[in-house]
């Protein structure tokens, strides 16, 4: 077995936040067998690693990885009748226009988040209706899935995954999506086209986007059916800055880097957030991010 690593990559260019140091080691996966391989090599070493998606929803630190960092672009995807069967690297997005090609519906809801497969998975992606009667998990359109464990590959169910708010089963155990299974459903193009655009038209209302400044999503997760970004609001933390990090003036759960915030700007950002919502609401936030690597 023949793996190219390359060394002290800097992984700031691979995530959302465009925040982190270096990466000790780095390798792109670029097939199902390269990352079965490569995760096997990492065990077998016993060299610390951690698989990168698309880089939303994680803090790296300002003094990078110290191990392997294996850049999952194990992407392919295809179609069988109403079932789209995804590899783990495969963008959301690009999954949601595909689908729209083939007029069926189940994934549009996610539309404008900048997620792999397998990141959907961990975090059982989900979204707020714009009239915030309903949230829709990704879990709801799952048939079954693939996945690595103990170096067996198994399909597995959707109970397997033992999904709840922000969490599954990949948070608790060493478990790797290899691929996964979407059961979707035909609809009219049209109609398919239209909530695209509603949902794309009310993230750009509601929410910072990347191409304004860097973030890597909400931060915190919601308490007791209580938005965290209504909490940060209540405590008047809008626009508050720490270094190069900022609460958003759109939506108070984004921070963002306002161009040269550091890792530690946003941690320090996160612990004061953390500290004034609970002395002037009680409640005690939980990020819902990962933090990454040496701080």
């Amino acid at each position: 077995m023949t793996l190219a690593f390359e060394k002290d990559v800097e992984l700031a260019p691979f995530t959302t936040y465009k925040i982190g140091g270096k990466a000790d080691y780095f390798f792109t996966a670029k097939n199902k067998k390269d990352l079965i391989d490569v995760v096997s090599y990492a065990k077998d070493k016993k060299l610390p690693f951690f698989i990168l998606g698309t880089g939303a929803n994680i803090l790296i630190g300002d003094k990078g990885f110290q191990g392997l960092v294996i850049h999952n672009k194990v992407s392919n995807f295809r179609f069988d009748v109403n079932f789209l069967i995804a590899e783990s690297g495969a963008v959301v997005g690009d999954l949601i226009e595909a689908s729209l090609q083939k007029s069926l519906s189940g994934l549009e809801h996610f539309i404008g988040i900048p997620s792999s497969v397998g990141g959907a998975i961990r975090q059982n992606l989900h979204f707020l209706s714009p009239d915030r009667k309903e949230t829709l998990f990704i879990e709801s359109i799952i048939e079954n899935g693939l996945v690595l464990e103990g170096g067996d590959e198994k399909t597995v169910s959707r109970e397997y995954f033992q999904f709840g708010y922000d969490d599954s089963i990949l948070h608790h155990k060493d478990v790797i999506v290899l691929e996964m299974a979407f059961k979707l459903f035909p609809k009219d193009k049209r109609l398919i086209q239209e909530q695209i655009d509603a949902n794309l038209k009310w993230r750009q209302k509601k929410q910072p986007q990347l191409s304004e400044f860097p973030s890597c999503g909400s931060v915190f997760k919601k308490i007791e059916g209580i938005g965290a970004g209504r909490l940060i609001e209540k405590a008047g933390l809008k626009g508050v800055k720490i270094g190069g990090a900022q609460v958003s003036e759109k939506h108070a759960n984004y921070l963002v880097n306002l161009g040269n915030a550091t890792a530690e700007d946003v941690r320090a950002l996160i612990r004061f957030i953390q500290e004034r919502v609970q002395k002037e609401t009680g409640h005690l936030l939980e990020p819902e991010i990962g933090f990454i690597g040496e701080f």
